[in-house]
């Protein structure tokens, strides 16, 4: 565990002001502090205040200032916080959930001592706490009880919980340690006192172990059983005081203990079961640490001092990044914390058992958390932070794990599948299965509640292809086993775990009940089935159609509706079920009915309590609200009046919610006053027969009673006056003519002008009745009062306003009729046209206008076809003599009638592409002879074929090919005619058909199809011989799978192939026939295999009398012997033949030997009298000990073999001795002396010969001579061994000689070589001194042939010649030996290495290397290669000069590379030396920003602040060597000025507020159009000026704009006037850009806009002024030739109300100021603060302002 200071959460205060007490809340949010001002601090997790609040005495007539808070604690939820005082009394505080709720005070519990410490155990409402006379209790904070849990002599000093917070340790004055379980936490130990510590237990922590500090200075760690188990003792450490105070992190396995400025950090290692101290946190000044709190989740430690500090600590093992997501910090060996980076949500995985994480995993789409420990498995749902730790033995990392199902997580491993639920920390159940796809397994865990079912947890998976298993798995018993007679391959339960659905490979859908164990097939071919989640509904594919079950118990009720395409996924949310289906590129949703899903059951059952708490769940919607409309009208329907006034609430219904209020009281009213149902009473009736419209029904409700008025009233309440009146006069109520009266006026003040009319034109009054429907905007019902009344008509001025109202409400053919009616024809025939009235307008037309009526039907027929009415048109279009037309509107509405007789009546030009179409109608109608004439007509004569080849008309079809057909279009109808003969069964017809078109194999196919072989044989004969063979091989298969045997034979017979025809009754066991066939047809020996075969078949007696029948007894005993079949030769012999044995015993054993089997070939040999044979097989084998064991026993003359064998295979393993042994007691010399001469052992060969064959000895010598002249690789050998003789026999400079006589040009390799000519040096160095050098100088020149140089350098160097070893090191690129040589021994030839090592550096590239050697030279090299970063870092090193120089070099690189923007970062991040070399460079990277065209938004900000940043450092160092007024300062002064303004436009343009700001400073800028691209700054300046709204400005900026674009195209400026700008301090005079700065588009927008401003007189076409009378952005008053500063905001001249600036030259314009300030001081307009920063710093301070810099 590392310990990371983060910051100070309060500071250190003068004097001592203890921290007190420290709390962590358990969510990880709040950290509580108390220091002695006995105020609680609250912090959130990263150390910032939020809240805070004053404790309380316990009697506050004793003052503030009377006590002192002992101990902070947190309540489990967070919420609240228990704060125990000095005074006696434990206060507990509910501070809410938010910062800033209020804290009040819950509980108090007063006591008779000091409360000195306390915890709050988790999962409790009880607080632990101790007391100053030794008590230890408890506080009930339900109950606001205390009572006592023990009780001891001495004070409670410190108080501690465990790691599972079920028992607590407390520490006391006297040093006892006391332990008290709450709960059994399975560790078994006693309650008690455990301890008895030397001194007071301050520091008490209850971890891996109880760890214990206190006055002494040493630590201790104690076991359950109270015993020490480790200490650590610095009490000789004078640097260390005594421990106050220790925290144990969450997972209990690192302990901190703090003592005077420093904290002592201990890790718990779970392998070693040991604590190991860590490296101690010592800060200075730190003084006494007074508290401790670690957080919840092990990720943060605080801690609080006596002077009043609280300092924050971070702590971790190891922080990593997964998948650039998630940031996983190990806080401790067993606890983990993964943070969403992009959230922010943050997890604990922490191991229960305390076992070390090894690695985490995130999985599942980024949701789920894989952890792995040594015996465990973590896994975890971010979304929910659900987690669980289950045993799990190393698998070796070979479980795979699908997380389809939110609930619970499936492992699959060897053949087992485990689940887990989430948040559980046990296995749910584990079965056996081999089926991992997710589609084959079904886990439903408490998807949906069900009544006196509290865990419903079940299991449905395969455990083969065709069984299915359902596991209860709260239980762990088997429901049900359902087994099927074909493959699965879907499965799963509804959420109630009541239905099962599974389909199989045959695409059937069937549904299993588990309750009953009935099951039922509900659909076929079902390619898609799902249930919709949250209910029972069943969605289903069946082809092309949805099919869906509303209610599965009566699954034969199934909704079906048609689709195309699909179905892809099924969507609910929102109170919405969708299925989505995939119709080609579109994806389709079919909404299915949510309130039959869900709605209806609730009403079906009448539970409409239950269908509201349905409703409330949704979110207000179309679906929700038809909901809630449909349970208010049942609800209404039933009466449930509270029911329905709940709905309407819900629906918004504020008048039905407060009308049904109103009704239920009155009926609650009436309960009491009449008694019963108060909604029995007519009064309720009828107000229910209003709320639901039906009025009549409530009239005779009150009407019952006698309430006439109530009736009256309820009607005009209702604004219903006529049924008012009729009651009224109904009645003769004396109030009927009022009534009428009021209604009148009633209408009239409530506009209800159209009503009104009615009632006039009742009266009789028209022109009232007219004017009325007018002023309402009824126009056409004032029309119609007009024409229906002949009186109107006559007055023009009324029928006139009437037309104009028509007209202008779109009713044109009521105005033409009007028009029509004051026979004003022209205006009613356009009226008619544009109402489309053409029937109106065509009887119009041929009265009035007879030659229009053909194009007016012309008209009506385009307007009937754009309506989709083709049928319609055509008359229209033949009236209008359009026959083109007529014919496609006929074609398109099917009526083909009239397209032929339309057709008929056209040339051939018009009617020929018609006839396709006409033929394919008359085709589809099987009107052929018409079709026929038609497509002949229309020259197709392909489709009329194909025509009647379609409908079996072959004659027909034959004559129209014959006769309009060539070649192999004929060709292919005949094949295709001849396959309709072969379907009808007209073989012998087909086959002509196909000979006639030499289709000769279609013919032979077809003859095997229908197995006519015969005649398939007969045109393979005569058309295909070569194939003869190999067609009657295949016909016998055929024939043989139909068990045709006697016609197989025939066929294997024909093809001369009997071996087949004899195989074939063989495997059918009809020997007699295969023997028949054998010896008929087969060869001289074949009918004796046949034969032999049978006996076998048959065995025994039978076998040997069927041999000796054929005279085959011996010849079948040599064959089955041959063939290994032993027992039957045995068998044979044993009956037959027992002359015969020994042989099979032989050949067995031949055979056993093959195999391996030797010890049996061994008994099978002695049995045939073949000792020698076993002897020889276990020789070949090496098993000497039985070779031996056997020549014994059975065979000594074998033993010379045995022991030779031995030999040779001694020799093979180098092992010479014990070879020879074994052929001198085989008395075989002259063997051990050819293995020797063969091995290349001359010497022992010699030696051997001499003891035991001296004849030999002189000849073996000659030929070892011989051997070794003329064998190279031997010779060397030999050498080498003899030189060793010479070493031995002391003879060194004879072995020095033997070793130098190998040489390079010998076939030998070099490391031999090597060794052979290096003892020669080391003998002569050793033995013969006086010939080193010689024979050193002679083997270095030698292995330098052989380029090993290294060796011949350190040969050198041994003998002190250094020059040559310098020289051998260089050549072997040893240069670091080199240079060691030369420093050590050779000092003047030193330089001569570097120089030669420089040279290799260079050669081989190798520029870091030459860093070393030669730092300008690398640089170079780096430089050359192109690697910058590595060239930067190194030259920083070398100063700035060296720096500068490079960075100049790689700025040009990178512009050259056009990275201009790279260059500028350079000179940024590194500054900008004020070298002459660099300008050009400044100037370039200045013109290449300024050129851009992608820099005009506010996201352009940061360059342009580079830029000027770069500039002004320029310039700060250019001042350091130069004037201000020097020339080329104020040149890049106006570059920094330039820069500045792009940055303050920049700014500006991220608040809306400062667009004023933005088009002034583009102005000016114009001033530097000679700097800046010329059409680029006028362009800016006109577009941000016409984004303010000043169209003078724009107008002439963008105008100028398109000047120079016109010069650029023209590649010339002599045409631009600029006399507008003279008299202004814009250039006149500037260079042309080589590129036009905008597209070809873009600049035909600004020429529309300047065309039309320049055709608008209301704008100006010149330059603003100002108070000077000159244009106001220029800085040079031409009348006076004053010049005025620029602003620093704008760029505009600073004339009045300026402001000035500590540093001369800079002004402002004091508006400009004051609303550029104001924005910047915004929080979130990081840039405008940016640019006020760099203001002060290159201007200085405001001198008078009303607004600063701060």
């Amino acid at each position: 565990m590392q310990l990371k200071y983060l910051k100070s959460v309060l500071s250190t205060q003068d004097g001592a002001a203890k921290v007190l007490a420290l709390a962590w809340s358990p969510n990880n949010a709040k950290l509580a502090v108390v220091t002695t001002d006995r105020v609680v601090l609250l912090f959130d997790d990263t150390g910032e205040k939020r809240d805070k609040f004053s404790t309380k005495p316990a009697d506050t007539k004793a003052g503030k200032k009377s006590y002192q808070v002992k101990t902070l604690a947190f309540s489990p939820d967070s919420t609240k916080i228990a704060v125990g005082q000095s005074d006696s009394i434990l206060f507990v505080y509910k501070i809410g959930e938010d910062w800033g709720d209020k804290k009040t005070i819950c509980n108090k519990f007063l006591q008779q001592s000091a409360v000195t410490c306390s915890t709050w155990p988790v999962e409790s409402h009880s607080i632990v706490y101790g007391l100053a006379d030794g008590k230890v209790r408890l506080a009930n904070t339900k109950t606001n009880k205390s009572q006592t849990i023990y009780g001891t002599d001495s004070c409670v000093i410190s108080l501690c919980p465990n790691i599972s917070g079920k028992g607590i340790l407390s520490g006391h004055a006297d040093g006892s340690i006391v332990r008290y379980f709450f709960d059994d936490d399975g560790s078994g130990g006693a309650q008690g006192q455990i301890i008895k510590h030397s001194v007071p237990p301050y520091c008490l922590t209850w971890a891996a172990s109880i760890i214990v500090a206190g006055c002494d200075r040493r630590i201790y760690m104690y076991g359950n059983d109270g015993k020490v188990q480790q200490q650590f003792d610095y009490s000789k450490d004078d640097t260390e005081k005594e421990f106050t105070v220790s925290a144990s992190s969450p997972s209990g396995q690192t302990v901190v203990v703090g003592s005077f400025d420093r904290l002592r950090v201990y890790n718990w290692s779970p392998r070693r079961a040991t604590w190991d101290e860590s490296k101690a946190k010592n800060i200075t000044n730190l003084y006494t640490i007074t508290a401790l709190s670690w957080k919840k989740d092990g990720s943060r430690l605080v801690a609080g001092t006596l002077c009043g500090g609280v300092e924050l600590f971070d702590c971790c093992l190891r922080r990593s990044v997964y998948k650039n997501k998630f940031e996983m910090t190990y806080v401790g060996p067993s606890q983990v914390i993964v943070k969403n980076l992009i959230s922010g949500a943050r997890v604990v995985l922490k191991s229960h058992y305390g076992y070390e994480i090894d690695k985490v995993r995130i999985m599942g789409k980024d949701r789920y958390l894989v952890g792995h420990t040594t015996d465990t498995l973590l896994l975890g749902d971010l979304n929910t932070n659900k987690l669980s730790e289950v045993p799990w033995q190393g698998t070796g990392g070979n479980e795979k794990f699908f997380f389809e199902n939110e609930n619970v997580c499936m492992i699959f491993n060897a053949g087992e599948l485990s689940l887990v639920e989430y948040g559980e920390n046990e296995i749910l159940g584990m079965v056996r299965t081999e089926f991992m796809n997710p589609h084959l397994i079904s886990v439903r865990i408490n998807e949906r509640k069900l009544r006196n079912i509290n865990d419903n947890k079940k299991l449905a998976y395969l455990i083969d292809l065709k069984t299915i298993s359902i596991v209860d798995l709260v239980m762990g018993f088997t429901l049900a086993t359902v087994n099927h007679d074909s493959k699965i391959d879907w499965l799963e339960m509804n959420e109630t775990c009541r239905k099962l659905l599974f389909r199989d490979k045959k695409l059937r859908l069937n549904l299993y009940d588990i309750a009953s164990q009935n099951r039922a097939t509900i659909l076929n071919y079902c390619t898609y089935v799902q249930w919709v989640p949250l209910s029972d509904v069943v969605v289903a594919q069946n082809r092309n159609n949805l099919c869906v079950w509303y209610n599965i118990d009566a699954h034969e009720r199934v909704t079906m509706f048609p689709m195309k395409g699909d179905i892809v996924d099924l969507e609910r949310n929102n109170g919405k079920t969708d299925v989505m289906v995939s119709e080609g590129v579109s994806t389709v949703a079919y909404t299915l009915d949510e309130g039959l899903i869900e709605f209806a059951t609730a009403l079906d059952d009448g539970d409409y309590t239950r269908a509201v708490a349905y409703l409330e769940t949704l979110e207000m919607s179309t679906e929700s609200e038809a909901m809630w409309k449909q349970l208010s009208t049942v609800a209404l329907s039933a009466r449930e009046l509270l029911i329905a006034e709940r709905c309407f609430t819900a629906l918004g219904d504020v008048s039905k919610a407060r009308y049904l209020r109103s009704v239920n009281e009155l009926s609650d009213r009436l309960k009491e006053e009449v008694g019963g149902d108060g909604t029995d009473h007519s009064l309720v009736k009828a107000k229910l027969a209003v709320l639901e419209k039906d009025f009549k029904l409530a009239e005779t409700f009150y009407l019952e009673q006698g309430l006439v008025d109530e009736a009256i009233d309820m009607y005009q309440e209702l604004h219903k006056w006529e049924d008012s009146i009729a009651v009224a006069e109904m009645k003769n109520h004396t109030e009927t003519d009022n009534l009428r009266r009021s209604y009148y006026q009633w209408l009239i003040d409530t506009n209800q002008e159209e009503k009104a009319a009615e009632v006039k034109e009742q009266e009789g009054n028209y022109i009232a009745a007219v004017n009325m429907f007018m002023k309402s905007g009824l126009p056409a019902k004032a029309a119609h009062v007009a024409i229906s009344h002949s009186e109107l008509s006559s007055q023009s001025d009324i029928m006139d306003r009437i037309a104009s109202a028509l007209l202008s409400d779109g009713l044109f053919e009521k105005a033409g009729e009007l028009y029509e009616k004051t026979r004003q024809n022209q205006r009613a025939l356009e009226a008619y046209r544009k109402g489309r009235a053409y029937r109106r307008a065509v009887e119009l037309t041929r009265i009035s206008f007879p030659a229009e009526v053909t194009k007016l039907e012309e008209e009506w027929g385009d307007y009937l076809v754009s309506q989709k009415q083709l049928d319609a048109a055509i008359n229209h279009y033949i009236e209008a003599g359009c026959a083109v037309k007529a014919i496609e509107a006929a074609i398109h509405s099917r009526q083909w009638n009239k397209v032929v007789q339309i057709v008929d009546l056209q040339d051939q030009s018009i009617a020929k592409k018609y006839y396709k179409q006409i033929a394919t109608h008359f085709a589809n109608k099987k009107d052929y002879k018409m079709a026929e004439e038609y497509y002949i007509r229309g020259e197709n004569y392909r489709e009329a074929i194909d025509m009647y080849s379609r409908a079996n008309l072959w004659k027909q079809s034959h004559e129209l090919a014959r006769k309009y057909m060539k070649g192999k279009e004929a060709a292919n109808f005949y094949i295709s005619q001849a396959d309709e003969l072969k379907t009808q069964g007209k073989f012998k017809e087909a086959e002509k058909l196909y000979i006639t078109i030499n289709e000769q194999d279609l013919a032979i196919s077809m003859y095997k199809e229908q197995h006519q072989y015969d005649d398939m044989v007969r045109l393979v004969e005569i058309y295909h011989p070569d194939l003869l063979h190999e067609t009657h091989i295949h016909l016998a298969k055929e024939l043989i799978n139909g068990n045709q045997f006697r016609q197989a034979e025939h066929h294997f017979l024909e093809a001369n192939d009997w071996k087949s025809a004899v195989n074939m009754y063989r495997s059918k066991d009809m020997w007699e026939d295969a023997y028949r066939v054998a010896k008929q047809y087969g060869s001289q020996n074949a009918y004796k295999q046949v034969a032999y075969l049978w006996a076998k078949s048959m065995g025994g007696d039978s076998a040997v009398k069927l041999l000796s029948k054929f005279g085959l007894l011996e010849a079948a005993i040599d064959f089955a012997t041959e063939s290994s079949a032993f027992s039957f030769a045995f068998d044979l012999a044993k009956t037959a033949m027992t002359n015969k044995l020994p042989d099979i015993y032989f050949k067995r054993a031949m055979h056993l030997e093959d195999e391996g089997k030797f010890a049996e070939a061994e008994a099978e040999f002695i049995k045939a009298n073949k000792a020698k044979e076993a002897v020889l097989m276990y020789v070949h084998n090496q098993d000497w000990d039985s070779a031996q064991r056997v020549a014994e026993q059975h065979d000594p003359d074998s033993l010379s073999d045995v022991m030779i064998g031995q030999a040779r295979v001694a020799f093979e393993r180098k092992e010479f001795q014990r070879a020879e042994t074994f052929l001198l007691r085989a008395q075989r010399p002259e063997l051990a002396i050819k293995y020797y001469k063969d091995a290349g052992m001359w010497n022992d060969a010699l030696r051997v010969a001499k003891e035991y064959i001296p004849s030999k000895l002189q000849a073996l010598q000659d030929e070892y001579d011989r051997d070794v002249l003329s064998n190279s690789d031997r010779g060397i050998t030999a050498i080498v061994n003899q030189a060793k003789e010479w070493e031995m026999s002391g003879e060194y400079s004879r072995a020095i000689d033997c070793y130098l006589k190998i040489k390079a040009d010998q076939d030998v390799d070099t490391k031999s070589l090597e060794k052979c000519w290096q003892r020669a040096v080391e003998i002569s160095i050793k033995f013969v001194p006086d010939r080193t050098v010689d024979v050193a100088s002679i083997v270095c020149r030698r292995l330098a042939e052989i380029e090993c140089y290294l060796s011949a350098a350190d040969i050198y160097t041994i003998v002190d010649m250094f020059k040559e070893a310098i020289e051998m090191y260089i050549k072997s690129s040893a240069w670091d030996k080199a240079k060691q040589v030369a420093a050590d021994m050779a000092p003047k030839y030193k330089p001569y290495v570097d120089k030669m090592y420089s040279e290799y550096l260079k050669k081989q590239g190798k520029a870091i290397e030459m860093l070393n050697v030669d730092v300008i030279a690398g640089l170079d090299m780096l430089a050359q290669r192109g690697e910058w970063e590595k060239c930067i870092e190194n030259a920083k090193q070398q100063g700035p000069d060296v720096l500068s120089k490079y960075i100049a070099r790689f700025a040009a690189s990178l512009i050259k590379e056009g990275n201009t923007e790279r260059a500028m970062e350079l000179f940024v991040k590194y500054g900008a030396p004020a070298n002459k070399a660099n300008f050009n460079i400044y100037r370039r990277i200045c013109s290449d920003l300024f050129s851009r065209n992608d820099l005009l938004d506010a996201s352009s900000y940061r360059i342009w602040a580079d830029l000027r940043s770069m500039l002004q450092n320029l310039i700060h160092n250019m001042l350091k060597v130069a004037k201000e007024d020097n020339p080329v300062v104020k040149e890049f002064q106006i570059l920094l000025q330039i820069a500045h303004y792009y940055s303050m436009r920049a700014a500006c343009l991220t608040q809306k507020s400062l667009a004023t700001i933005v088009a002034k400073t583009s102005i000016s800028l114009l001033r530097h159009s000679d700097i800046i691209p010329a059409d680029k700054a006028f362009y800016e300046a006109g577009t941000y000026a016409k984004a303010v709204g000043w169209s003078s400005l724009a107008f002439v900026f963008l105008n100028r704009y398109l000047d120079l674009t016109e010069a650029i195209e023209e590649g010339s400026a002599d045409a631009l006037d600029a006399s507008e700008f003279a008299g202004t301090d814009i250039p006149v005079e500037v260079p042309l850009p080589e590129q036009q700065h905008l597209s070809e588009a873009k600049r035909e927008e600004i020429k529309e806009w300047v065309l039309s401003v320049s055709l608008d007189q209301r704008v100006e076409q010149e330059l603003t002024t100002d108070s000077r009378g000159v244009y106001e952005a220029t800085l040079i008053d031409p009348n006076t030739e004053e010049v005025y500063l620029p602003c620093v905001i704008t760029g505009y001249p600073v004339l009045q109300n300026k402001i000035d600036f500590k540093k001369p030259g800079k002004a402002a314009n004091k508006d400009d100021w004051n609303k550029f300030v104001t924005s910047a001081k915004l929080p979130y307009n990081t840039e405008c603060q940016n640019v006020r920063q760099f203001l002060q710093e290159w201007c200085g301070a405001p001198q008078n302002s009303s607004y600063s810099f701060d």
